[in-house]
C-alpha cells in the first residue's frame, strides 16, 4: 500500500512538474493562436478586396476571401500546436486532413472540377456580367458566376446553369466584350432596277440613322451577294452598340429593314416576290386565270390589266 502512495505521489509530482514547464509553452501557443487569428481576418479582408476588384464578382470575390481565411488559420492552429509541444498531434490532423481530401477528390470529382474551373474564370474569365454568350447552344446574358456553373438568362426567358468545367473547356463567344457587333440582312430587288442606285438608297438610311455605328473602324456596307431566280440579293452589314444586345442586334435590325423598305419604294424600286412555275400533269389542259385591278397603295404595286 505503502509503495502504492509512493508511485502514485511521484506519478502526480511528474505531472504538475511537466505541466509547470508547459505553462510558457502553452502561454506561447495563445498568444500565436490570438494574434494570428487577428492577422488572418486582416489579411482575408485585404485579399477579399483584392479579388473583388480583380474579378468583379461578389459572390467569387468573397467566396476567395474566406478560403484564403480558412488556410491562414488552419496554418495558425498547427503552428500554435507546434508551440505547445503537441507536434504529434498537429502533424496526425494535417496527415487526416491530406488523407481526406483525396478521398473526398475522388468521390465529388465533377464538383472539385467545377469548383477550380470557377476560380480560374474568376481571375481570368472570357467575360463579365450582362455579357452576351454563346456556349454552344446556351445564347444569352450572363447573370452570374457561382462555384459550380455559370448562369445565363436567355432572351426568351430561360434560365441556363451551365459547369464553369464547360465553360472554361468549350468555345465562349462574347457578342459584347468590346462594345460592338455586326449584323446582317438581306433584300431582294428586280433585275431591272439599277443596282448602284439601290446601294446608295440603303447607304444612306444606314448612314443616317443615329444606332448605327460608322467610324474608321465599323464601316457599314451593301454588296452584292446573289442572283437569285428573281431578284438580285444585296447583304446589308451595319455595326451597332451592343451594351444592350436585344436593342442593338434585334430590335435595330428591324427598324432599318423598314427603313430600307420603305425607302426603295419610295425611291421606285421593286422588290418582286418569288417567281412560282406551275405545272399541269396528266389530261389537264389548261387552268383559268382572271386578272384583276387592285388599288394602288403606298407600299403596294398593282397589276394591271383585264
Amino acid at each position: 500500500m505503502d509503495d502504492f502512495s509512493t508511485q502514485l505521489e511521484e506519478t502526480l509530482n511528474n505531472y504538475w512538474a511537466e505541466m509547470i514547464q508547459a505553462i510558457p509553452r502553452i502561454a506561447l501557443a495563445i498568444i500565436i493562436l490570438g494574434l494570428g487569428l487577428l492577422l488572418s481576418n486582416a489579411i482575408a479582408r485585404f485579399a477579399r478586396k483584392r479579388f473583388l476588384m480583380r474579378a468583379e464578382d461578389p459572390l467569387m470575390g468573397t467566396f476567395l476571401g474566406t478560403v484564403v481565411k480558412i488556410l491562414l488559420v488552419t496554418g495558425v492552429i498547427l503552428l500554435s500546436l507546434h508551440a505547445a509541444g503537441l507536434s504529434s498531434i498537429a502533424a496526425g490532423l494535417f496527415t487526416a486532413a491530406g488523407a481526406s481530401a483525396v478521398v473526398l477528390g475522388f468521390a465529388f470529382k465533377d464538383i472539385g472540377e467545377n469548383f477550380i474551373s470557377g476560380v480560374v474564370l474568376a481571375f481570368n474569365r472570357p467575360f463579365s456580367i450582362n455579357d452576351t454568350i454563346r456556349v454552344d447552344e446556351a445564347f444569352g446574358k450572363i447573370k452570374a458566376l457561382r462555384f459550380r456553373y455559370t448562369h445565363v438568362k436567355t432572351f426568351d426567358g430561360r434560365d441556363i446553369y451551365i459547369p464553369n468545367s464547360d465553360v472554361l473547356r468549350k468555345p465562349v463567344i462574347n457578342y459584347t466584350a468590346d462594345g460592338f457587333f455586326r449584323h446582317e440582312f438581306t433584300v431582294g430587288v428586280a433585275y431591272e432596277d439599277d443596282i448602284l442606285g439601290v446601294k446608295s438608297v440603303i447607304e444612306e438610311v444606314l448612314r443616317t440613322h443615329l444606332e448605327v455605328v460608322d467610324d474608321d473602324f465599323h464601316q457599314s456596307f451593301v454588296v452584292e451577294d446573289e442572283l437569285a431566280a428573281s431578284t438580285v440579293n444585296l447583304k446589308v452589314y451595319f455595326w451597332v452598340n451592343t451594351i444592350d444586345y436585344r436593342r442593338a442586334a434585334i430590335v435595330l435590325r428591324g427598324v432599318l429593314i423598314r427603313s430600307v423598305k420603305e425607302k426603295l419604294m419610295e425611291a421606285g424600286y421593286n422588290m418582286p416576290s418569288d417567281i412560282r412555275e406551275l405545272k399541269l400533269y396528266g389530261t389537264t389542259q389548261d387552268i383559268p386565270i382572271r386578272i384583276e385591278n387592285f388599288p394602288m397603295h403606298d407600299n403596294a404595286v398593282g397589276l394591271g390589266g383585264k
